[in-house]
């Protein structure tokens, strides 16, 4: 008898997210009817911690694309000899089902898609509401022109456009729906204008405070838009919003007993407060075999790192970690709230964070 594993298949893939109960009925036959293999480039990568490995031979290629794993499918915008940063991807079909889930399409709706990438989240919308319905526009030429070809292909037609995601459609009357399949820093209050009164946007935020987190807004007639957050979602940033992970640090090194474990810090409900309570910090994390080792900075070059077990080291102006330990006591005392009962408002003044009462926003510890 063969112990050889079978290899995983397309059908395979979308009845373990139907099992999962990722997939209604009728999205359960559009992702049948739209293989992720017809989308994903030869040349693929898979993302390793430090590094993209590249994909080598057909069967490793046809594994990966049918497995609920996330395909970098361009590295260094496309650029020769580069260090070989993951710079564009096909999404874990999970992830990819959920947000359409919480999309919550009709059929005769429209619908926009910030991020074309591959073409594969267009051409499950267009299965599902018709192509002259969808509307993606991709900032890269080469991944718009590529996507283009694959969805004509397949058969797919939408409406597709190269240009900034960030910046509304011109001449696009307001669609019902709007997705993002691309992180933002902030939702632009431009992109709200493109949704008609009682739309929804989906959009994955890269919050600064280490986490990427799913939010859905509903759009109201005021032109502001309100919503709760559904959990992590690790995407790559929209070009115009990407950033580096760390600011960078001055001054000479204080040590000290570290008064809080930081892998304690690493839940989504946390990263949400300390996000809206310490606007401006950035905190990164890695996995230790004792928990997890964290650095934090600020742009006034304050900075703080420290792993689990050990001291904790300060740069810079004031004490960062004194202030990180001090929203997490807040956080505490809250009843450490889940990432569910946090809330997001974006207006034309931008946008804030709520717990619970999105009358109530989370203010920052600094005035």
């Amino acid at each position: 008898m063969s112990t050889a594993q079978q290899a995983p298949t397309y059908p395979a893939l979308v009845q373990a997210l139907a099992d999962r109960g990722l997939l209604d009925a009728r999205w359960r036959q559009v992702f049948e009817a739209v293989p992720r293999s017809r989308f994903v480039p030869a040349d693929i990568w898979r993302q390793s911690p430090d590094r993209c490995e590249p994909v080598v031979g057909a069967d490793a290629w046809l594994a990966l694309v049918n497995s609920d794993e996330p395909v970098v499918t361009q590295i260094d915008d496309g650029a020769e000899h580069g260090p070989g940063v993951a710079t564009s991807s096909s999404s874990m079909p999970s992830m990819v089902a959920r947000m359409l889930g919480l999309l919550g399409v009709e059929d005769g709706q429209r619908v926009m898609e910030i991020g074309t990438g591959t073409g594969y989240v267009a051409a499950l919308l267009s299965e599902r509401l018709g192509d002259d319905r969808v509307h993606s526009v991709e900032v890269d030429p080469a991944l718009a022109r590529r996507a283009a070809e694959a969805l004509a292909r397949a058969g797919y037609r939408p409406h597709l456009r190269v240009g900034d995601g960030e910046q509304p459609w011109p001449g696009l009357a307001p669609v019902d729906r709007l997705i993002a399949t691309c992180a933002l820093r902030h939702v632009p209050y431009a992109l709200l204008r493109q949704v008609r009164p009682g739309g929804i946007v989906v959009a994955p935020l890269a919050r600064a405070f280490w986490s990427g987190a799913l939010v859905r807004l509903h759009v109201q007639g005021d032109a502001t838009a309100t919503g709760t957050f559904c959990g992590g979602a690790s995407y790559m940033p929209m070009r115009s919003h990407r950033a580096a992970d760390l600011h960078e640090v001055r001054g000479k090194g204080r040590a000290r007993a570290a008064g809080l474990d930081p892998a304690r810090l690493l839940t989504l409900g946390f990263a949400l407060y300390a996000g809206a309570r310490l606007p401006g910090v950035r905190l990164v994390h890695q996995a230790t075999g004792a928990g997890a080792r964290v650095w934090a900075t600020r742009e006034d070059g304050a900075a703080a790192t420290t792993a689990s077990g050990e001291e904790v080291w300060q740069y810079g102006p004031g004490l960062l970690w004194e202030e990180i330990e001090q929203v997490w006591q807040e956080y505490e005392r809250l009843g450490r709230p889940d990432a569910d009962q946090f809330g997001l408002t974006v207006t034309d003044r931008g946008q804030r964070v709520w717990l619970r009462d999105q009358g109530a926003p989370i203010g920052p510890t600094r005035p």
